[in-house]
């Protein structure tokens, strides 16, 4: 099997007939095979990033720390979490075979599901990084579902691009929301050491 992985759960799907990896906060999955990544967002967001000649493609799941002090660009201890997300799969995707030319994007999560939470803008800061960042690294965003208020189940098909997207309307969102804030704890005391470079 041919993947490239930060600890998801892999199992068989058997509503799609198909293998499958499901990720939590932090985690990303790349792949070249015929597989499906399904991930549930409230404000962390998404990147689904394939190649859109070979099929080779994967997700993150990824929030930025909350820092309300820091400004400016990625190398704040802030903003890197993110971009350290990006550059992890854009860098597998890549050493699996997939070429920096035909990489697409769609980009899904940053909803206010933590009501305390939406004067800081938490998913709005998640959601503007992410489609910042993906301007300035030249991969164009073909879809996305940002922002809103409801939390969100996304289905990612690496090899045909396909992106199923569920709003989770009715569901009672105490365990998205109590493992995005252990995620954001985890993320207030964590350093990111070193720079990670980009093949291209």
């Amino acid at each position: 099997m041919n993947v490239d992985i930060v600890s998801p759960k892999l199992y068989f799907d058997r509503a799609f007939d198909i293998d499958a990896a499901r990720l939590l906060p932090g985690e990303y999955f790349a792949t070249s095979n015929d597989m499906m990544i399904v991930t549930t967002l409230g404000s962390c967001v998404a990147a689904c990033i394939r190649d859109s000649r070979s099929g080779i493609g994967g997700m993150n799941h990824f929030m930025l720390p909350e820092n309300n002090q820091e400004n400016g660009g990625w190398g704040n201890s802030s903003t890197r979490y993110g971009a350290y997300a990006m550059e992890m799969l854009i860098n597998q995707l890549l050493k699996l075979g997939a070429r920096r030319a035909n990489l697409e994007a769609k980009l899904f999560g940053g909803g206010a599901v933590i009501k305390h939470m939406k004067s800081i803008n938490v998913g709005e800061r998640n959601a503007k990084f992410g489609l910042d960042y993906l301007q300035t690294e030249g991969i164009p965003v073909i879809s996305k579902d940002l922002l809103d208020v409801y939390p969100r189940k996304v289905y990612f098909f690496p090899q045909t691009g396909k992106v199923l997207v569920k709003k989770l309307y009715n569901l009672h969102n105490e365990e998205i929301i109590s493992r995005e804030q252990s995620y954001r704890s985890k993320l207030q005391v964590t350093k990111v050491e070193g720079d990670i470079e980009l093949f291209t």
